[in-house]
């Protein structure tokens, strides 16, 4: 029974990494088309900031398609990476996107605030992360 499951988890993980793959290719020529018509509409070879804006959140919309793709594939197929950090690390793009594409003088004070609190949260949650790994990987001394 417990094979079965397995096996079942491991079809569905194969069409997430199929989906999510194409979800990506996807993205990424609707970057590439958005970029030519922005750059050839006039005034040529001048883009707007609204327009660099919009060219940046799907640049980094793209990254963590990617980031998610590797993800998936690092952590459920092969089983020998760290679940927490991997997620931490995914997470932590994902805000930063959000940061790039931010308008501060249409965010509120408790909104930047909020976004503020996230990024030390996860910042912190990641570096405690990673220390407990380095620390776990030191050699020990040999006992006497």
């Amino acid at each position: 029974m417990i094979a079965m499951i397995k096996k079942l988890e491991r079809m569905l993980i194969l069409a997430l990494v199929a989906m999510m793959a194409l979800v990506v290719v996807l993205a990424t020529v609707e970057l590439g088309w958005i970029i030519t018509k922005d750059v050839v509409s006039p005034p040529v070879f001048l883009l707007e900031i609204e327009e660099l804006l919009e060219i940046f959140g799907l640049f980094m919309l793209v990254l963590i398609g990617i980031e998610l793709l590797e993800t998936i594939v690092k952590t459920y197929l092969h089983q020998s990476a760290d679940h927490a950090r991997i997620v931490m690390s995914v997470a932590i793009i994902a805000v930063a996107r959000k940061v790039i594409i931010l308008d501060v003088e249409d965010a509120s004070e408790l909104t930047l605030l909020g976004l503020a609190a996230i990024i030390l949260a996860l910042c912190i949650g990641y570096y405690l992360i990673r220390s407990k790994q380095c620390s776990g990987d030191a050699p020990q001394p040999p006992e006497a």
